[in-house]
């Protein structure tokens, strides 16, 4: 293991139960976060290493992952399964805004910015997720800065990408 958390060191998560970390577990990891269109033309080496900062957890159907208002600390990514991601409106309401499924993202803005998360995720069915804590980026940054600084990038993009299609989902409701 690296320089991440260790086992127990972390603090769990309500309701996701730990699948594996470590080198007895990291070709598994390797293979969920290869399967990630975010890191999708990482090399090998650096996937292996990202491994080492990852820890993969499984989620029942129905369980909340994140709450909209709470302290964001993670990241995860979805490799099995799926994640509706709600908002809650004036009303108090929570409306569906996405279904995450398997290679997608979503939490990235915690680790950036340790803001609330804006939304809910709950598991739409049994699902596997890999989580990196902000904890673990950040020790990923100090020890491989070009590794952190590829991974911010990433991150970046594609808030770049989902802030334009909400534009142009506004748009819609503007004319």
């Amino acid at each position: 293991m690296t320089n991440a958390e260790k086992p127990g060191k972390t603090t769990e998560i309500k309701g996701l139960s730990l699948i594996g970390d470590g080198e007895s577990f990291k070709e598994e990891l390797c293979q969920m976060l290869e399967s990630a269109k975010i890191f999708s033309d990482f090399s090998r080496g650096e996937i292996e290493t990202l491994a080492g900062y990852a820890r993969a957890y499984s989620v029942d159907k129905g369980q909340t992952i994140f709450n909209e208002g709470h302290k964001g600390s993670f990241m995860c990514i979805v490799t099995s399964g799926s994640v509706d991601i709600f908002k809650e409106a004036d009303s108090h309401d929570k409306k569906r805004i996405t279904t995450i499924r398997p290679g997608r993202t979503m939490g990235e803005m915690s680790i950036l910015d340790e803001l609330p998360y804006s939304a809910t995720a709950i598991a739409k069915e049994n699902t596997t997720v890999v989580l990196i804590t902000k904890t673990n980026f950040d020790s990923l940054t100090e020890t491989f800065p070009a590794l952190g600084l590829q991974v911010v990038r990433r991150i970046a993009r594609l808030l770049s990408l989902r802030l334009r299609q909400t534009t142009g989902i506004l748009l819609d409701y503007l004319e």
